[in-house]
């Protein structure tokens, strides 16, 4: 499989009802370095194990839109958007941020990702900013 193959499976899988997704995608030494609106955050296989465990705990579904898909040799890049619905109001699907991610791929695994995120705003333009390149 290819670096580009591995993001772009780990991306479309869906984390919130199939437990073994991380398992799967996720090298045992990844890092993700994540600078969001709460600051930088570094997580480790654990941390993600956690996270995704209380995104399902949360939402009744998670959908993402992906607008770029680019490959340099094993560093894949993906820009994407995250829309959710809660468990609380399952009819309504909202989008909640927006995404730009740079993954080392190893071992046919995500290895090493930096990530940056910026909640969805009012502002948003996603009929043109968000049309897919290379995806």
């Amino acid at each position: 499989m290819t670096a580009k193959e591995v993001v772009r499976n780990f991306y479309k899988s869906d984390i919130l009802k199939d437990t073994t997704v991380l398992e799967r995608f996720m090298h045992k030494d990844v890092v993700l370095i994540w600078n969001s609106a709460d600051g930088l955050s570094i997580m480790h296989y654990d941390d993600l194990i956690d996270f995704f465990a209380e995104v399902r705990r949360s939402y009744h579904d998670l959908r993402i839109e992906v607008s770029h898909l680019l490959e340099d040799d094993n560093h894949i890049t993906i820009r994407y958007k995250y829309y959710i619905r809660t468990n609380e109001n399952p009819d309504e699907e909202l989008g909640i941020a927006h995404f730009i991610a740079i993954w080392e791929v190893k071992d046919d695994k995500l290895f090493r990702g930096y990530q940056v995120s910026q909640p969805v705003t009012d502002k948003d333009d996603t009929n043109e900013s968000y049309h897919r390149v290379k995806v």
